[in-house]
């Protein structure tokens, strides 16, 4: 079973681009090769009936509007395109609307020119109905991984200002009242407090792909109370947060031993991120083997079998499936600070974005995105790219 945050990679057709800009670094590092590789396809833009236009409501109940307090370009229009869908289910519900009001600025927030976004199985599952008791209200513009530009601040944003290139992932609780207004649009209106500048060697589409993943890596990984000299056993390593989790024990965490579970297409993969063990889950089984681990991050639903390899004092991180103790249930909380912990080792290319090869699907293409994500065959992450 598939986390709702991280896809099971299953196929991979090609090791990850290095992006190297050495910077100094609060925590030690360790370098790795990795490439990438990623393919586009032309978007051909459909046209959607006036009549079908939304008004969907920005902020939270809670929040009060501020945009006469906002700072704004002129240039930002009333109208936006944007995927929405009005009721739950299959892919089918999701419509390309081309009339969506851009949403408004709370003061706490800025909006973002959506350059990228980034697609988890938490999109699919929230439009397929999985938590709808904690949704945000029907109709919705998908989508929690984003990358852009703002274009307008609220009065009482102090770090970030128009022009700034950001990323983060826009929803703080993904599970509890995510945004009507996700990534999945031209526009989006988003929380400082929840990003953090583009790390400059990265582009648009590198960046998208990270938030969400990378901070439920290193959040799940703190939570657990793993630390310099540690050992870390990634069940689901090739996928979005998988891959991610392997680069952040060695590199910012300084991990004394990783190992990794994949299928057997995906274990130079495993390699070369940094894994010193890669265990092919098709031909044994992880528990199987003598070694314990301080850490057991578990990103597939198997917390019976990790807690059989967990040592005396350690603990299992779940994302998805029954808890065994020692495990313990996390869903990150979207914290914009720890985007920023962590640019520096981003900047430095140490640890690298992983795009599944099928993309970036281009934003007309988000329905084919989506079931694509949802075979479960993707390799890191989907990103949908350029917004335009």
């Amino acid at each position: 079973m598939d986390s709702i945050f991280s896809p099971t990679a299953v196929q991979w057709r090609s090791p990850v681009p290095l992006h190297s800009s050495l910077t100094k670094l609060p925590l030690p590092l360790v370098t790795s090769q990795i490439t990438i590789q990623k393919y586009s396809i032309k978007p051909a833009q459909k046209p959607i009936a006036a009549s079908r236009k939304l008004r969907i409501l920005a902020a939270s109940p809670s929040a009060e509007a501020s945009t006469t307090a906002a700072s704004s370009s002129s240039s930002v229009p009333s109208e936006m395109k944007a995927w929405t869908y009005s009721e739950y289910g299959g892919v089918d519900v999701l419509k390309f609307e081309s009339n969506v009001a851009v949403p408004e600025v709370m003061e706490d927030q800025v909006l973002i020119k959506v350059a990228a976004a980034a697609l988890n199985p938490v999109d699919f599952k929230r439009r397929l109905g999985k938590f709808q008791a904690t949704d945000s209200p029907l109709p919705t513009v998908p989508g929690y991984d984003v990358a852009g530009v703002v274009v307008k601040v609220g009065s009482q944003v102090k770090g970030l200002k128009e022009g700034d290139q950001v990323y983060g992932d826009i929803n703080e609780k993904p599970l509890t009242g995510p945004k009507q207004f996700g990534s999945l649009a031209e526009y989006t209106a988003v929380e400082e407090k929840l990003l953090a500048l583009k790390p400059k060697n990265l582009d648009f589409a590198e960046a998208a792909c990270l938030p969400l993943a990378i901070e439920t890596a290193y959040e799940g990984l703190l939570k657990a109370g793993f630390s310099e000299g540690k050992s870390v056993l990634v069940l689901g390593g090739a996928g979005g947060v998988g891959s991610l989790a392997i680069q952040v024990a060695k590199h910012v965490f300084g991990a004394s031993k990783i190992a990794a579970t994949s299928s057997t297409s995906k274990l130079e993969l495993l390699k070369s991120l940094g894994a010193d063990l890669a265990i092919d889950y098709t031909k044994e089984n992880f528990e199987d083997r003598p070694e314990k681990y301080d850490v057991v991050y578990d990103a597939v639903g198997q917390g019976d079998r990790a807690a059989k390899v967990v040592k005396d004092g350690g603990s299992v991180v779940v994302l998805t499936g029954a808890v065994t103790p020692p495990g313990f249930r996390f869903v990150v909380t979207s914290n914009g600070e720890y985007l920023k912990d962590l640019n520096p080792y981003l900047e430095s290319g140490k640890v690298k974005p992983i795009l599944d090869p099928e993309g970036p699907f281009p934003f007309d293409k988000v329905n084919e995105a989506f079931s694509y994500l949802e075979t479960n065959r993707a390799t890191g992450k989907v990103v949908i790219y350029p917004i335009q």
